[in-house]
């Protein structure tokens, strides 16, 4: 495809990461923890993920799933280590952290739940959120994130409907002239 072409692709992808941006300014009041900054961030890491996880609305839905079972794990580490880190001191998070990931890492061999990169995206932002988001709780951690995730879930797939149909569009063009000529 030539550069003229392309440059429409790059072009509507960066219309939708504008447009991602504005809705992130317009409606971050609304998710807690009160005067957030927004978490437009976490859309664009699940935009990537869509692509990561295949490019297909099934991959986005094993993402989305990724997501919520990593803030389960995250939830389940912070209160296994809390109650572990009493007694064993420097050693409760880190017992936590191993007793979790076996199972996560098991998750691979669960339909639906398989594409474990998502469930250590969606646990790193969830701890992400819970270490630097001052005043959040793990309700509105996980509303928020999945929200968002969600969010940018949505943009990978109008970008790779946008894409398909784009370039079939172009790749007609191109066959059409190589066509006329063959029948005359």
């Amino acid at each position: 495809m030539k550069f003229s072409k392309f440059i429409v692709i790059a072009l509507f992808i960066a219309f939708l990461a504008f447009t991602m941006q504005a809705i992130d300014q317009s409606i971050s009041k609304f998710f807690p923890p009160a005067g957030n900054g927004g978490f437009g961030w976490i859309a664009f890491q699940a935009w990537a993920m869509y692509f990561l996880a295949g490019c297909t609305p099934k991959g986005g839905v094993r993402t989305f799933l990724g997501y919520v079972s990593g803030i389960v794990a995250s939830i389940a580490i912070m209160l296994l280590g809390g109650s572990l880190s009493g007694g064993l001191g420097f050693w409760g998070f880190p017992i936590a952290v191993f007793a979790i990931v076996v199972p996560v890492i098991c998750l691979e061999k669960v339909q639906w739940l398989d594409f474990v990169p998502s469930v250590f995206v969606g646990a790193g932002v969830f701890f992400g959120f819970m270490t630097y988001i001052q005043g959040a709780t793990f309700g509105g951690a996980a509303f928020s994130e999945l929200f968002y995730c969600l969010f940018g879930l949505v943009y990978g797939y109008i970008t790779v409907a946008f894409r398909s149909w784009y370039e079939a569009r172009v790749a007609s063009q191109s066959a059409a002239p190589v066509a006329q000529k063959v029948s005359a």
